[in-house]
């Protein structure tokens, strides 16, 4: 029986977080044993909320830290894809077919697009950025992929993408998968700030590849209960950034349960539940830096991991586009206009 295909994968902005992680990255690790996963580094993606050519001359180095942050989290190459969206010309003659098949309207209804240009400091928007989930449904479509793993907040997208793909299968026979989107059982993991879900741009991340001091660093200044003002004072648990961080990160349920009862009591300070906070994120960090480490050292891999990868998919890609000229009637355009032009190239001379 034929595996169902994965497709999912971030835009190249910089190092993954934590969040980053909780939200998707351990998820793929574990799919991949089962799927046949496809996992896209969209630096086109990038574009439709910085254009300019400082970001762009950043994209080499971001793309290869994303590959590496997908290797040292155990994402498998010879299992997985990792490719490179630009590298893929395909995927956007499949998002020109597409955009015929969805209104403005129905875009303009999507929420995440408005909070995107608002986070970008956009005023009015951009018709890349209002077509951002008709491009990321030739991202989905392209490689034919059954399931799409989201986050909540973008479920939305990946609804207008199966409504692309029914209408697509509806006008021109049956071509496409309608995809599933596979919601993530895990949120999205609150910054160190306490006021928003992790992100680099807010300065509220800790990274994958950040070292031990960083890791403390940033633990031991995070937002806690405000209302605490000294450790004899009983805390609140529910919502306190740090111990959602032990709930993820700390293994060790006895210590975590120990801590929430002395902290409702008053029995313990912030400076020890950090403390033990930040062990406990650098034991679960320390392998994931140890293969990256082992990776960096190999020059040229990442690379040659997204090159290889990229490579795969443009045979995925063309196959692809193939059948949906056929069933569009594209390819029958240049057939019959090279057909011609053949035929009457041969009479002249004589052939």
């Amino acid at each position: 029986m034929e595996r169902k295909r994965i497709l999912t994968g971030d835009r190249p902005t910089g190092k993954l977080h934590l969040g980053h992680y909780v939200g998707s990255l351990q998820n793929r690790v574990r799919l991949q044993d089962d799927y046949d996963c496809f996992f896209i580094i969209a630096d086109l993606h990038t574009l439709t909320t910085k254009p300019e050519k400082e970001h762009i001359e950043t994209l080499p180095d971001n793309v290869r830290s994303a590959a590496l942050d997908y290797l040292s989290v155990g994402i498998d190459p010879a299992r997985s894809v990792i490719y490179l969206q630009s590298a893929v010309p395909e995927v956007i003659e499949l998002s020109l077919y597409f955009q015929n098949l969805v209104t403005v309207p129905r875009l303009s209804r999507i929420p995440s697009l408005k909070e995107m240009a608002q986070g970008a400091g956009i005023e009015e928007m951009p018709f890349g950025l209002l077509g951002y989930p008709v491009l990321q449904a030739a991202d989905i479509l392209l490689p034919r992929a059954h399931l799409v793993p989201v986050g909540k907040d973008n479920v939305a997208h990946v609804e207008i993408t199966r409504e692309i793909a029914r209408r697509f299968n509806y006008l021109y026979g049956e071509t496409f998968p309608v995809p599933e989107a596979l919601v993530s059982e895990y949120g999205s993991l609150v910054g160190t700030d306490g006021n928003a879900k992790m992100s680099k741009s807010l300065n509220n991340a800790i990274f994958l590849s950040d070292d031990e001091k960083t890791v403390e660093k940033r633990v031991m200044s995070m937002y806690t209960d405000p209302k605490r003002v000294s450790a004899d004072i009983p805390g609140t648990v529910e919502g306190n950034p740090v111990f959602d961080y032990h709930d993820a990160f700390n293994p060790d349920k006895v210590e975590v349960e120990d801590l929430k009862a002395r902290y409702r009591e008053g029995k313990v300070g912030d400076v020890e539940v950090k403390q033990k906070l930040a062990k406990a994120i650098n034991a679960f960090l320390d392998p994931i830096r140890e293969r990256r480490a082992r990776y960096e050292s190999q020059s040229g891999l990442a690379d040659e991991v997204v090159y290889e990868g990229t490579m795969r998919m443009r045979e995925e890609a063309r196959a692809t586009l193939a059948t949906v000229r056929k069933a569009m009637g594209m390819s029958a355009v240049w057939n019959r206009i090279s057909r011609k032009a053949e035929d009457a190239r041969k009479k002249r001379e004589g052939k």
